[in-house]
C-alpha cells in the first residue's frame, strides 16, 4: 500500500513504556501495513537486566524498533514508531523522538513502578502524551483516577484503557492522543 497522494498531514508518533508492556502488539494490532519489528530472541545475556519474572511466556524483545502505519482519514496519516522498553536502549529513544509530536505510554496497572523513568523520558523530550492502562485481559484493574494519582499526573494528560491486542480498542487509544496533540496545537 503506498502513500495516497491526498494525504497533506503525516504524523510521527511513539510507543513507548516498559519492557515487557505490549508496545509491540499494539502496533501490530493498530497498523495497516505489515510492522516493521527488531524482535530477537531473550538470551542469557539479558540476565540481571530484563525481569521476566510477571511474563514466563516472553521469548524475544524489541532491539530496535517496532515501525507501523495508521491512516486516519485522507488528509492524516500516523507512523508509529515504538521503543524498546528496556534501559540499555534509551539512546535509541532520542533518535526516535526526533521529529515527534506525541507518545502513547503504555503502562501495566501492576507494574506502576517501571512507568516512572519512561515518563520522565517523555518529559525530557517535550513530547504530548496520553496514557495507554493496558488491560491485557480486556478487563480493567483499577480506576483510572487511582492510575493518574499513582502517577503524579496533572489532569490534562489523558489516562485511558486499552487493550493492545484488540484493534478497536488500540485505535481509541491513538485517537484520544492525537485529539490531546490537537487540542495543545491549538
Amino acid at each position: 500500500m503506498y502513500l495516497d497522494p491526498r494525504v497533506t498531514t503525516a504524523v510521527k508518533v511513539l510507543v513507548v513504556g516498559p519492557f515487557g508492556v505490549g508496545k509491540t502488539t499494539y502496533i501490530g494490532s493498530l497498523s495497516e501495513i505489515v510492522p516493521l519489528r527488531t524482535e530477537e530472541e531473550i538470551t542469557e545475556a539479558s540476565e540481571g537486566y530484563d525481569d521476566l519474572s510477571n511474563m514466563p511466556d516472553k521469548t524475544t524483545t524489541t532491539v530496535a524498533m517496532d515501525f507501523g502505519r495508521r491512516t486516519l482519514n485522507e488528509q492524516l496519516v500516523l507512523y508509529l514508531f515504538g521503543t524498546p522498553g528496556q534501559e540499555r536502549f534509551k539512546e535509541m529513544w532520542e533518535e526516535l523522538s526526533r521529529g515527534a509530536l506525541g507518545a502513547l505510554v503504555l503502562v501495566d496497572p501492576d507494574r506502576l513502578d517501571e512507568a516512572f523513568p519512561v515518563l520522565d523520558l517523555v518529559e525530557k523530550f517535550g513530547l504530548t502524551m496520553t496514557i495507554g492502562v493496558n488491560t491485557k485481559d480486556g478487563m480493567p484493574k483499577y480506576d483510572l483516577d487511582e492510575i493518574r494519582e499513582a502517577l503524579h499526573l496533572p489532569d490534562e494528560i489523558p489516562v485511558v484503557n486499552v487493550d493492545a491486542r484488540d484493534q478497536q480498542s488500540s485505535a481509541k487509544a491513538l485517537i484520544t492522543l492525537v485529539q490531546h496533540l490537537m487540542s495543545t496545537l491549538v
